[in-house]
């Protein structure tokens, strides 16, 4: 048979040309942005769930948001982690513990991050006497700013007043800190209730002042043995409360022989 001509306007693709409309056709179904860690990952794939616990959502949240456009321009865990360290964002947020997470079949990133419960307001005095700055004790035994207390009134996270502790800038160190912080902790949360201030003089004795159903009552603590003295006192205060007596002064500077003094029937 003889074959028919070809057209001068025949649509047929030469080879060359076909291959490449083939590979622009490959090329045009890939992702913009890899889901792997060598690479950026797609916003719109990756969902995220989020546990703030005791956290303010504000400062969590913003601690959240950095996180996740570090992982999705890094697509990197390691990298979360390691900016979290650099750029002390746990410090900078308020967060004691945090864990981050991604599941790769679920295209799920984790965030779980807690915050450590307020203790006390804290003056540091100068050594003028005069000029003071205020912190928040939390249970950790850290000081934080002050702004960590609105941002949990705010969010209604934190309800009741804060009892004070008054030391002397140079009593401001991590020892103290730390054994304060444990006597105050050992207390429990219902006693703590009762602590109007804490005070550390320059001389290193502790005097503790409670609010006894709107009365005050004083309590000398010494030099030493806080967290021994402190079990002492919450077994006074049981008794006299039971027995209707309000302790005006209890003295525990020496832990074997306690003085107190009573104010008047409740």
């Amino acid at each position: 048979m003889r074959q028919k001509p070809t057209s001068p306007n025949s649509t047929r693709l030469s080879p060359i040309l076909f291959a490449l409309g083939v590979c622009l056709f490959v090329f045009s179904l890939m992702p913009d942005k890899g889901m792997s860690a060598l690479g950026p990952v797609s916003k719109k794939k990756i969902k995220y769930r989020t546990n703030f616990g005791s956290c303010p959502s504000r400062s969590a949240g913003q601690m959240t948001l950095k996180l996740i456009k570090i992982f999705e321009e890094t697509g990197s865990l390691k990298n979360v982690k390691e900016e979290i360290v650099k750029q002390s964002l746990d410090q900078r947020h308020f967060v004691s513990d945090y864990k981050v997470n991604y599941d790769p079949l679920k295209k799920m990133l984790f965030f779980k991050l807690d915050c450590p419960t307020p203790l006390m307001k804290v003056q540091i005095y100068k050594e003028n006497g005069i000029d003071s700055y205020e912190a928040i004790l939390v249970e950790n035994g850290k000081l934080f700013d002050p702004t960590y207390e609105v941002l949990l009134r705010t969010e209604k996270k934190l309800e009741g007043p804060l009892p004070y502790l008054a030391l002397p800038v140079g009593e401001l160190e991590a020892k103290t800190k730390e054994i304060i912080t444990r006597v105050v902790n050992g207390l429990g949360t219902n006693f703590r209730k009762k602590i109007s201030e804490v005070i550390l003089d320059e001389k290193g004795d502790l005097t503790v002042i409670l609010s006894l159903r709107g009365n005050p009552s004083s309590v000398f603590l010494g030099k030493e043995e806080w967290d021994k003295k402190a079990d002492q006192l919450k077994k006074i205060v049981t008794y006299m409360e039971s027995k209707k007596k309000i302790p005006a002064i209890i003295n525990l500077t020496n832990s074997k022989k306690v003085v107190v003094k009573f104010n008047s029937n409740l």
